[in-house]
């Protein structure tokens, strides 16, 4: 190699947004690695968008999902009953009664996180008119959430950037402060921050009429809209007494959190509470198959069954065969190889070895999140917290360079005020080792280095 060439492959090269929008072509995926047409190897540091729980080409997943295509693709959920369909909703049902009562036992398929939504912010409704009182029709959410993108679930989405092109067509929805201790609301003490924003609900059902309020809407863990912000200690329970105050549902939105992304298959059961209703994807197939569930709890089945004969949501392919299979198949290995004590225990490990790599960076101003769902906060100044101005794009810069450097990391903006705001999501499959997680490590903090660096 010549002294050129040498000191070539020395440079490190600094990616930018332009180069990341001309998006490879992906070839194949093996476990914690994607490889693209090219040959280039990525380690998926963030599972997609939190999404392939036993990352990729899991030859048990995939033998079933062929055997299943073998018999059929799918039967029409409102002509047959399936068994991977009945065999999915009892590992569910089973998986949430830990840590609860066991009422949320009964579910609704569909095919997105979205689509989740929809059917549990319909359920709310059909719950309510089906006791007679369709005027509770209002949301209460929160700011920096994120629910989905269909129209239902944008409305109760705090997301400005994704929210602005639709707002002449979206429903009316209450969205609260964001209940985050490292930035809590003007004037609140981190360590009040759970009795502040409880009350706070309280007050807004009160100025809406509790009448008028079918349910309070709130991700026990934000994910791509807050980064990896865990429900403080205390408020799960206040908001639980709050709405049985006041007969409002409680829905958890556990589509990015749940189906034991940070250690307990419910992300709520690590606060003590269960919810009404709840949704739950990305994890659910672990991305082999497209599906989600909104699961409710008995006790709203037998009114909206006596009034209306049945839940009035469903679609094409709710329940769809296909799905289920590759759901119970994900749900076996991750309970037969005890992947959520795995998650538990790592997940500490991996919040250590990011405090270790990034910890005493100026520019890092939080490193937070649950299991193996965790979030780096990128600062400008660390003693006010300040964010960057938007126009520097800081996290589109980091993808692009963790990219080039081989790391699939999740980084998101807006994350302080719908604008400003940069953070980086660490979401890896439940399969990772801890040589991988090392990996990851290394390279977000190659890569966060290398961007830094240009910004000054």
């Amino acid at each position: 190699m010549s002294s050129a060439q040498a000191a070539k492959e020395a440079t490190p090269v600094i990616a930018t947004w332009e180069v990341q929008q001309q998006l490879p072509k992906v070839a194949y995926g093996q476990g914690c690695y994607v490889i693209d047409q090219d040959g280039k190897r990525y380690i998926d540091g963030s599972g997609g968008p939190a999404v392939f729980s036993l990352g990729h080409s899991h030859p048990e997943v995939n033998a079933a999902i062929k055997d299943q295509l073998d018999r059929i693709a799918h039967g029409y959920r409102y002509t047959f009953s399936s068994d991977p369909l009945e065999e999915l909703t009892a590992m569910i049902a089973e998986s949430c009664a830990s840590g609860g009562s066991g009422g949320l036992k009964h579910m609704t398929f569909c095919s997105s996180g979205s689509e989740a939504i929809e059917s549990c912010l319909k359920i709310a409704l059909q719950y309510h008119a089906s006791l007679g009182k369709p005027e509770r029709c209002r949301f209460i959410a929160r700011e920096r959430s994120w629910h989905g993108n269909t129209l239902g679930a944008l409305s109760i989405s705090g997301f400005l950037d994704r929210r602005a092109a639709f707002e002449g067509a979206l429903a009316p929805a209450s969205l609260l402060s964001p209940v985050n201790t490292y930035r809590p609301p003007d004037g609140v003490f981190p360590e009040d921050v759970a009795a502040f924003c409880a009350g706070e609900l309280e007050r807004e059902i009160l100025r809406l009429g509790a009448d008028k309020v079918a349910a309070f809407i709130f991700e026990p863990v934000v994910g791509a809209a807050g980064g990896c912000v865990p429900a403080p200690p205390g408020y799960a329970k206040r908001v639980r007494e709050i709405c049985d105050r006041y007969g409002v549902l409680m829905i958890a939105d556990e589509v990015m959190c749940g189906a034991g992304r940070t250690g307990t298959w419910r992300a709520l059961q690590h606060d003590g509470v269960e919810p009404d209703i709840m949704s739950v994807a990305k994890g659910l197939a672990g991305g082999y198959v497209p599906l989600s569930a909104a699961i409710y709890h008995d006790r709203l089945r037998g009114p909206m069954y006596q009034r209306f004969g049945g839940l009035l949501t469903g679609h094409t392919f709710s329940g769809h065969t296909l799905g289920c299979a590759a759901g119970v198949a994900v749900q076996k290995i991750i309970r037969r190889d005890n992947l959520l004590e795995k998650v538990r225990e790592n997940g500490l490990l991996l919040k250590r070895m990011l405090s270790d790599a990034l910890g005493d960076r100026p520019y890092v101003g939080d490193i937070r999140g649950r299991g193996y769902f965790l979030c780096v906060e990128i600062v400008a100044d660390r003693a006010t917290k300040e964010p960057y101005p938007r126009e520097r794009m800081i996290y589109q810069k980091v993808n692009a360079q963790a990219f080039a450097n081989g790391l699939i990391c999740y980084p998101v903006g807006g994350n302080v005020d719908g604008k400003r705001g940069d953070i980086v999501i660490i979401s890896p499959p439940y399969i990772a080792t801890q040589e991988e997680l090392v990996e990851i490590v290394e390279k977000l903090a190659k890569s966060l280095g290398q961007v830094m660096a240009t910004i000054g």
